[in-house]
């Protein structure tokens, strides 16, 4: 009888260990999940548009988080002056309050329909090549 006393405490001990790891394992893993989904991507989109911001020039094209649109004309440690609208008034912004920078984004749709002009040349050009590989034979 005492050892069925000592067994049962012995196993009752090992299971709530085992149910308080069962308790902690499910908020860790929905901790990784929550990283993974929401926090990492976050981080990744903050340190590109940081990247933009530090990437404007003179010349630029840019959208403020406020809607205005205008071209870059002086740029400054923490703010930019912008000329906006027919009149060139100046204004100037944090650098911070720039959105879109349309000037990058219009090279870098250039740059990729120049890419897709160029895969479909190469492509055409191989069937090219085949044609006359077949007529050959």
């Amino acid at each position: 009888m005492f050892e069925l006393l000592t067994l049962e405490a012995a196993t009752g001990g090992a299971t709530g260990k085992n149910s308080s790891l069962a308790m902690i394992l499910p908020f860790v893993a929905m901790f990784a999940l929550m990283y993974f989904l929401m926090i990492r991507p976050q981080k990744k989109q903050q340190k590109k548009d940081q990247e933009m911001r530090d990437n404007t020039q003179v010349g630029d094209e840019v959208t403020t988080i406020g809607g205005i649109m205008g071209r870059v004309v002086t740029v400054k440690e923490d703010a930019l002056i912008i000329e906006t609208g027919a009149d060139r008034n100046k204004m100037k912004i944090a650098r911070w309050a720039i959105q879109v920078n349309n000037t990058a984004t219009e090279k870098l749709q250039a740059e990729r329909e120049a890419m897709k002009a160029a895969q479909a040349k190469a492509k055409e050009e191989k069937a090219q090549a085949k044609k006359k590989s077949k007529k050959e034979d």
